[in-house]
């Protein structure tokens, strides 16, 4: 059968890949499995519950969730009733999804839990919504089980009416609505077509050879184009997928699943690779040696060209090092997918070098998301870079470096938004990234920055600050950090320390403080983060050091508001949050 719509992938498992494990989460303490047969029923159980609420196609319907099984369901119920899916970050403030329900005229919303359904009931009141259901139980709603019940009590009622609906669903219909977390203004709704994501799924498949019998991991939120659409793909490889939905599990369902994939964001990896240095640090001395002698020889890791020496070294590491990496990461992994901001180019190598093959991708929503990916053959990646670009999708860079895309996956539009698209994707259908990159051996595409976050020194100089940030992120002593100094004669930095780090630093050197706000004025603790800030501007342009940096007190987080869901300095809030320290930073006066 051929795959068009994103509800095919049901039916093409249902024939080709039938398991008892299609998808498996959390009940509790135990993982529940669902075979292909009862993810096909509960779909279409979804769909004829659906029609049984008064719902008609074209109507939009919002999920606010964790990670689960269920809202594949949900998602896949919608799509062959021909509804509309509005994802929605369960992380975001009352007024977004008053926002987001609003613009996107939502006729119902599925919550995950009663937590979610506190922060949205009254929104959804005053909008005056009448369906909402919960995937856990919460008192005075529908709970999915009993949605799931209502469906299976209506399938004669309705399976003539699903079966032309179906069949009455185009690839390029809109299946989709997701709103980009964005770090300034309101959120914009990206319209995504059964094609644009399907096409995406099919043509991202062959970066992998894993399928049937293998097992992945899900815990990167659905509600992000870049988890939905590999969540397709996987499916469509006839992967077992098990789904985390709560973040603070991951390690413990790594341990249990043991899966041979899953998708990643750069933070998570960096936060691995600070936790295992952070041991190996407090082993005793030959271990210790030996542990550092093992991560140098990794961060000199290359894919090809490795002399003999060096491969036996490695193979010494792994034995002795890299496998309790690996054990710590269930054992099986087989490779790993990063996407969302800029891997740094020494996790790629000591990753690889574990045995944890690391691949970057680079895409947006509007985009479906994938542009390019390195794929899972040697000869066809580069580290330091997003890969290739993918089958059917072109991709040119503009004068001035922006990144402009064109092909199946370029979204149908902004929602309402006329004037927004065509801003977006130009008269010859150039979809205009906002990102500045450069192509390497003529082939490899890499990502340098974000156009509109380039800025202009005053003396003409321009700063790329992400690079920037991502070197001083490298130390163990920087959680975050925003570089600015627009218009100014020099480049600095507001520094986020990673403070369970600085805490143990100040143990070891009896650096004694009452609270992070003491902490962060000690002159000690400055003095050892103007060395780092200083080794950090030896790698670079004079222009680009920072000559400044003032310490914060705060950790940064999407549930702060310092960053945005897919973990993007939300710049604006940070420099209007920062103001004073900011002028402290640059005086009016020009001192």
């Amino acid at each position: 059968m051929e795959i068009t719509r994103t509800f095919d992938i049901i039916e093409w498992n249902y024939e080709k890949y039938p398991r008892n494990d299609m998808y498996g989460g959390k009940v509790d303490k135990d993982w529940k499995t669902y075979s292909t047969e009862d993810v096909k029923k509960n779909v279409d159980y979804t769909a004829f519950a659906l029609f049984a609420l008064g719902l008609k196609e074209g109507d939009k319907i919002a999920t606010i969730t964790g990670n689960r099984p269920e809202w594949n369901f949900a998602d896949m119920g919608m799509a062959q009733a021909g509804m509309i899916h509005v994802p929605v970050y369960p992380t975001i403030t009352a007024e977004e999804y008053a926002y987001i329900f609003e613009h996107a005229e939502v006729k119902a919303v599925i919550v995950g839990n009663k937590l979610l359904y506190n922060k949205i009931s009254e929104v959804a009141e005053k909008l005056k919504i009448k369906h909402i259901v919960s995937f856990d139980k919460v008192d005075g709603i529908m709970s999915f089980s009993e949605l799931l019940e209502l469906g299976q009590k209506n399938e004669e009622k309705y399976r003539e009416k699903l079966a032309k609906v179906k069949a009455s669903i185009k690839p390029e219909d809109l299946v989709t609505i997701i709103y980009t977390s964005g770090t300034t203004g309101n959120s914009k709704g990206v319209m995504l077509s059964h094609s644009n994501l399907v096409i995406n799924a099919l043509e991202t498949s062959t970066a992998h050879e894993f399928g049937y019998g293998y097992r992945a991991l899900s815990f990167l939120p659905l509600c992000h184009v870049y988890e939905r659409m590999v969540n397709y793909h996987f499916q469509y490889k006839g992967l077992s997928i098990y789904y985390v939905e709560n973040m603070g599990a991951i390690t413990e369902s790594i341990r249990e699943v043991k899966p041979h994939i899953f998708n990643t964001v750069p933070r998570l990896l960096e936060k691995i690779y600070d936790t295992i240095i952070g041991k190996g640090k407090n082993l005793p001395w030959l271990k210790k040696q030996i542990f550092f002698w093992a991560v140098n020889l990794g961060l000199q890791y290359k894919l090809d060209g490795r002399s003999k020496i060096y491969d036996f070294k490695l193979k010494i590491a792994r034995k002795l090092i890299f496998s309790k990496w690996k054990e710590a990461l269930g054992n099986e992994v087989r490779v790993m997918v990063s996407g969302g901001a800029a891997l740094q180019s020494r996790l790629e190598k000591v990753f690889w070098a574990a045995g944890m093959p690391v691949l970057q991708g680079y895409g947006l929503t509007e985009t479906s998301p994938v542009i390019a990916v390195n794929p899972f053959r040697l000869g066809e990646i580069k580290f330091g870079t997003v890969g290739p670009v993918i089958k059917d999708v072109q991709v040119k860079i503009a004068d001035d470096g922006e990144i402009l895309c064109k092909g199946p996956n370029i979204m149908m539009g902004y929602y309402k938004a006329p004037e927004l698209t065509s801003e977006a994707i130009d008269s010859e259908g150039w979809f205009h990234t906002g990102d500045i990159g450069i192509f390497e051996d003529g082939i490899f595409l890499r990502i340098t920055d974000r156009k509109k976050e380039m800025f202009k020194l005053s003396a003409g100089k321009y700063i790329a600050p992400q690079p920037i940030e991502n070197r001083l992120k490298e130390s163990f002593f920087i959680e975050q950090a925003m570089v600015i100094g627009e218009n100014e004669k020099v480049a600095a930095a507001i520094i986020s320390p990673n403070f369970t780090f600085l805490h143990d630093w100040c143990t070891i050197h009896k650096v004694q403080f009452r609270d992070n706000a003491e902490l962060v004025r000690i002159p000690e603790v400055i003095e050892r983060y103007g060395r780092e800030v200083k080794d950090i501007n030896k790698t670079l342009a004079e222009h680009e050091q920072i000559k400044k940096f003032r310490l914060v007190t705060d950790e940064w987080s999407p549930v702060t508001g310092e960053l945005s869901p897919t973990l993007k300095l939300k710049r604006n809030v940070i420099a209007s949050k920062y103001r004073d320290l900011i002028e402290e930073i640059y005086p009016r006066n020009g001192k």
